[in-house]
């Protein structure tokens, strides 16, 4: 067996990710440089092989945090004997592994999710991880909703409504279906405290490429739309069926959809957009209200390993 065989042979044991990518099979090291691991010396199936959920978000800070919540919640740290240490040697995203749980962060905007996720993937691939969850949690602006609601994606849709994820590859246009899981979204609406003070929902989620003319907001620096045209486009998503707007969301369905990696998509809205464009919450809100997708996952979590006697 030559060393291209025997490589291939390790990485499909017992492994259900499978990057739609052959070059893979002929790479003898395989470099994960935006988080600084590599398959040569970082013995990625011994230190990851048990993930189950691999959740991200932009902000360095709400990933750390995510991750110390995780561990005092479902006492994976105490468990396992998890030390809480960034996992990147880099200082692009940070990464912490919490018992079965990675905490990633993502960065702002598709591009950047992009990096990481084609490393992510790569990750639990060559792990070997089983059955894995990938998750984007964040924060958004809402459509029609009270702000502090959580929204978890039906479908995401980029700026024309579409449930398509365009990139540029080889000076063409590449067009990607985005394909979330149905049955996580169904079991995440379904962990949701009946008892708790804010809704839970789900809509399409409608990804941008930009923060403020991308998201029809009249407060950049440029604008050179209407009010009249704001209302107008932002009621047109409404009618397509879009409750929030964020900037990763397509990006991840699509890679998910392509490497067969069950995905979802949980934000909490900061504001209704139909009735502006600032973010005017208080600080004490804003953390109230972004540690609420926290605690539906969490409860998420705890539901899907009493499944397989886990917890």
């Amino acid at each position: 067996m030559d060393g291209t065989t025997e490589k291939k042979a390790r990485l499909d044991n017992g492994s259900s990710v499978r990057p739609p990518n052959p070059y893979l099979e002929k790479q003898d090291v395989d470099v994960l440089f935006h988080i600084g691991l590599a398959t040569d010396k970082d013995q990625l199936p011994a230190r990851f092989g048990d993930v189950k959920f691999v959740c991200m978000g932009g902000s360095t800070t709400r990933m750390k945090r995510f991750a110390e919540f995780i561990s005092e919640r479902l006492g994976f740290g105490t468990q396992n004997g998890t030390v809480l240490t960034d996992l990147c040697s880099t200082d692009r995203y940070c990464m912490y592994k919490v018992g079965c749980v990675l905490s990633v962060s993502h960065g702002m905007g598709m591009p950047s999710i992009s990096i990481l996720l084609h490393e992510l993937i790569k990750l639990v691939h060559y792990a070997g991880c089983k059955d894995v969850v990938f998750i984007r949690m964040g924060t958004c602006g809402g459509l029609g909703l009270k702000p502090g609601t959580v929204v978890v994606t039906d479908t995401a849709v980029n700026e024309m409504f579409e449930p398509a994820y365009k990139v540029p590859i080889l000076g063409k246009i590449v067009s990607r279906p985005t394909q979330l899981s149905k049955e996580v979204a169904t079991e995440l609406l379904a962990a949701h405290d009946s008892n708790a003070d804010y809704d839970v929902t789900t809509g399409n989620t409608m990804s941008t490429s930009d923060f403020y003319e991308g998201q029809a907001r009249i407060d950049g620096a440029i604008c050179e739309h209407t009010l009249e045209d704001k209302i107008a486009y932002l009621q047109a998503a409404y009618e397509a069926g879009v409750r929030n707007i964020e900037m990763e969301g397509t990006c991840l369905a699509a890679m998910c959809g392509a490497a067969k990696i069950k995905g979802a998509v949980v934000c909490v809205t900061l504001l209704d957009r139909l009735l502006g464009d600032q973010v005017t919450m208080t600080p004490e809100q804003h953390q109230e209200w972004e540690h609420r997708p926290q605690e539906l996952l969490a409860r998420f979590f705890i539901n899907q390993l009493r499944k397989e006697g886990l917890y």
